[in-house]
Formats: C-alpha cells, sequence, structure tokens
C-alpha cells in the first residue's frame, strides 16, 4: 500500500512500534499427505498454513468448474433458461445426461455442475455465458489473470484431459477458491448436499447430490467444495471447512488418498492456529500528538491466524504525517494520515491505512493483548508537506 503523498520520504514522520505478547493455545504439529501437490490456506488472510509442491503446474481435473460456476453466477443471468445444444448433449465423462433441446435454468446447470460435476453442464453454461465455448474459455482465462492465478491456464471449461494446455497449481486453485467464497451464491451451491431440478422433458425431477463426501459424510466441519478426476490429473479435490469461525481452504492434486490428506490438514490447523485479531477497527488510541489524539482510526480490523509461539512475534509500525501548521484548518487535513504496518517476525503480513477523523465504532482493546510491552515514539527527518 503507498501513501497518497508525493515526497512522503522527506517529510516528518511519527513511528510508533506497538510489540503484542500474551497466551494463547497453540500446539506444534506435523502432517504428511499423500498428494503431490498440497496447501492449506487461511481463507480469511490468505496466509498459507502448509504447503508441498504448491506452485507446480499440474493437471487439475474437475475442479476447473469452480472458474466455470463463478463465473456464471457473476454473469447476472443465472435466472435465465439454457437451451442445450448438440455440443452440450453427449459431452463425455461424468454427467447430468441432458438432452439436446432441453431448457433449464442457469441455476440448475450451475447446482448440476458443482454437485453432479457434469460435463454437459459445463460447455452449456459455457456457450450461455460467454457466447461460444472459445468465448467463454478467455473470460476464464481473463479472470485467473485478475484474481492473481499466475501458474494457470484453461482450454476448456471442464477439465477433461483434452489438451495439455490446461493446467494450474494447488496455490492458484487455492487463490480461486479464496476468491469464490466471497461470493455468497457460490458458498451456497458449494456447501449444497442435494439439490432438485424441474425436468422439462420428463414427468420426474432431477435429484443431484453432492459428491464431496467431506461434505456429506466425512468431516462435519466440511462446508463445500469441489472433487475431480481424470486418468492423467488422477484424484483432485478442493474443500472448505469451518470451526470456531475458522475460514480454511484445502486442495490436493494427484492425492490417491486425498479425503484424509484435507481432514488432516484441517486438524492441524484448527489445532494449532487461532485467528487472532492484531488491529482492531476503531480509535487508535496512545496518541501522543494532540492533532491526532483521538482523532485517527483504523476502518477495517486486522485478523491473522497466529501460533502461540508466533504471537509473540507480532509487531505493528505505525507511519503518521507530520501535521502541518495549515491543518488549523480541519477540512485541509487529509483524509488518510498514516499507515498502519503489521509485521510477523520481522516479515510484513500485512497493512492498514490509518485515518483522521470520527470512527463509526469505538475503539476496542486488542483481542489478544494483556498489556503493551513496549511503545516507542520517534520522530525522523525534517520537511514540509507544501
Amino acid at each position: 500500500m503507498r501513501f497518497p503523498y508525493k515526497g512522503l520520504s522527506s517529510l516528518c514522520i511519527v513511528i510508533l512500534l506497538l510489540s503484542f505478547m500474551a497466551p494463547v493455545q497453540s500446539v506444534k504439529a506435523n502432517v504428511s499427505v499423500s498428494a503431490h501437490s498440497a496447501i492449506l490456506m487461511d481463507e480469511d488472510s490468505g496466509r498459507v498454513i502448509y504447503e508441498v509442491n504448491a506452485h507446480e503446474k499440474n493437471r487439475i481435473a474437475s475442479i476447473t468448474k469452480i472458474m466455470t460456476a463463478i463465473l456464471a453466477i457473476e454473469s447476472g443471468q443465472m435466472d435465465e433458461t439454457v437451451k442445450v445444444s448438440s455440443n452440450a448433449f453427449g459431452t463425455e465423462g461424468s454427467s447430468l445426461y441432458l438432452k439436446e433441446g432441453e431448457r433449464i435454468k442457469l441455476e440448475d446447470l450451475v447446482y448440476g455442475l458443482m454437485l453432479r460435476s457434469g460435463n454437459d453442464a459445463a460447455i452449456a453454461i459455457s456457450e450461455k455465458v460467454g457466447g461460444s465455448l472459445d468465448g467463454f474459455v478467455w473470460m476464464m482465462n481473463q479472470k485467473a489473470e485478475e484474481i492473481g492465478m499466475k501458474n494457470t491456464h484453461f482450454s476448456n471449461p471442464h477439465g477433461l484431459d483434452n489438451t495439455k494446455n490446461h493446467y494450474s497449481t494447488a496455490y492458484d486453485m487455492a487463490i480461486l477458491t479464496r476468491y469464490a467464497m466471497q461470493n455468497e451464491t457460490y458458498a451456497k451451491i458449494s456447501g449444497t448436499k442435494e439439490h432438485r431440478a424441474p425436468n422439462s422433458t420428463e414427468q420426474w425431477d432431477y435429484v443431484w447430490k453432492n459428491k464431496n463426501r467431506l461434505l456429506t459424510q466425512l468431516y462435519e466441519y466440511c462446508t463445500g467444495g469441489k472433487t475431480g478426476y481424470t486418468k492423467l490429473a488422477k484424484r483432485t479435490l478442493v474443500t472448505t471447512a469451518t470451526k470456531n469461525e475458522h475460514d480454511l481452504i484445502a486442495v490436493t492434486l494427484n492425492g490417491p488418498d486425498d479425503w484424509n490428506d484435507h481432514i488432516q490438514m484441517y486438524e492441524l490447523a484448527f489445532k494449532d492456529y487461532k485467528p487472532t485479531e492484531i488491529l482492531p477497527e476503531g480509535m487508535v488510541e496512545n496518541m501522543e500528538n494532540k492533532m491526532y489524539k483521538g482523532h485517527v482510526y483504523i476502518k477495517n480490523d486486522f485478523s491473522y491466524p497466529l501460533t502461540k509461539e508466533e504471537r509473540k512475534l507480532v509487531n505493528v509500525k505505525m507511519k503518521l504525517l507530520k501535521p502541518q501548521k495549515a491543518w488549523k484548518d480541519k477540512r485541509k487535513i487529509p483524509e488518510v494520515v498514516g499507515r498502519a504496518s503489521i509485521y510477523l517476525d520481522g516479515k510484513k503480513i500485512g497493512t492498514r491505512s490509518i485515518f483522521y477523523g470520527e470512527s463509526k465504532e469505538s475503539f476496542k482493546q486488542q483481542s489478544f493483548q494483556s498489556s503493551w510491552a513496549e511503545v516507542f515514539e520517534a520522530v525522523l527527518g525534517i520537511g514540509r508537506n507544501g
């Protein structure tokens, strides 16, 4: 994050170094997975808690459909009807067994895509949302670039092994899932165990049960995900889980024992890591400067999953612009007057802007801080904001 002022380095800056120390339950543990590539990511912060070959490019099979689903949802066409084309009809692999010419709601196709991994649904969705298969694949790659999937390339909407130019990584698929889970509709569909949809060509309805056994049978904390398998990709799996308001994402590629891989990773994180509020939203206390005292605040809190040992290694550095004479007219005080940088063992893990004015929320005591270990204020350099 950059300060919105040129020449900031020449300004007089106030630094507050805040060191936090407090107890919290945590135990270090080891985990070993069967998968060739795996990752466990904290959904809220994006912190990688566990990984193996997480950035290695691999075939991904039907977890491709996470991208297909979120693009369909974001299209705004979920209530529209789709006519199943000859291209979609009879698509190889897992199928909803749609009929050519059949009419079905896009929303129902997305449920069938995610729960039953329908490859025919993937083609029907791509033609509706992208205008053509090629148009939709272009959208997939544009979205991948937009959200930071740097080692991913899509060539189809279903993940079948029909080209070598269709691949991703465990890390990129976690990034995609983290993005998708911000969408309430996606989160709902991903976590649905059974869906019933009207069948326009028969007297009976479609009833689709989710293939994700972690969600339906094996793990009470699982909240959703997507399964995948092809002969070349082998078993691929993306799942999400929540326990005590701690949201996690697990991805495995080529994992012969993927159900247990995911459970192991989740249990490690739920046991050892706790979401910890480092910076609360609201007014920032301990301001010595009269201009700032009672007037600077954080808009959005900053939380991060930490072990007990790590909580002793957290510090926050706050840099504030030097108050100017012109600021006697409060209308001339900038909205953003500083930045808080959060460090874990010397490595920056996040930032928050510091705003001047009145916070909507009153200042809350640091959630894991029993007392300030140190409050250090220093003035560096001389300058004027001209």
